[in-house]
């Protein structure tokens, strides 16, 4: 299981039954692979789409079909095509339960950076300043470091995405749950020790008694 793998399957596991959940472009969008359809969730993308399924299987890709970073997707059964106002309604409205957003930077107030300016790092913000101000709960899905400079930063260098607070960063070292006092190592990956996951973090990690393993299953 390679890393991106690891991180989608331990976010799937945050998801419960009967959600509306929407997944930003890139690696959170693996989620969705990861949550049986007897869960009844709909995952809703901000280009007007409630009820995307995984990837389609080759030969079976529909242009028309894709994701808010046009990438190709399915849809289930009972999904609804609806226009970008009434999607960001949904999205500013706050029925949206959660939303799953990749990251550049999170720090140790909690606080996310997922953007910056186009051609500088990735492009626009998209609809995450929106999806993570309305959304009911924040979930960040990023891998632990890039370039060998740590993403769990003291404080982030970049434009903040949000003023909230995220719920949980999940990363292939760690499952990590910003709180008011700071970050609290939640989890380790398997075959991880706590001690690689702080010598791979500049952010302070509060240290509980227990830490336990990601259940990936």
């Amino acid at each position: 299981m390679d890393a991106k793998e690891l991180i989608a399957r331990r976010v799937a596991r945050e998801i419960r039954p009967g959600m509306l959940v929407n997944l930003g472009i890139g690696l959170p969008s693996m989620v969705a692979g990861h949550v049986g359809p007897e869960m009844r969730v709909f995952f809703q993308a901000e280009n007007g789409i409630v009820g995307l399924g995984g990837r389609p299987a080759p030969g079976l890709e529909n242009p028309w079909l894709t994701d808010a970073g046009a990438g190709l997707v399915t849809a289930v059964p009972g999904a609804a095509s609806i226009d970008s106002a009434m999607s960001f309604a949904l999205i500013r409205g706050g029925h949206v339960d959660m939303t799953v957003l990749g990251g550049l930077q999170v720090d140790e107030a909690g606080h996310l950076a997922n953007w910056k300016v186009p051609g500088k790092m990735v492009p626009g913000m998209g609809g995450a300043m929106d999806l993570a101000t309305g959304a009911r709960q924040l979930v960040v899905a990023m891998q632990h470091a890039a370039k060998g400079a740590s993403k769990i930063v003291r404080e982030c260098s970049l434009p903040l995405t949000t003023a909230r607070r995220v719920d949980l960063v999940v990363t292939e070292l760690a499952a990590i749950r910003p709180t008011e006092a700071g970050l609290v190592l939640a989890e380790r990956a398997p075959g991880v020790s706590v001690e690689q996951i702080l010598a791979a973090t500049e952010a302070a990690l509060i240290l509980p008694a227990e830490i336990p393993e990601m259940a990936l299953n």
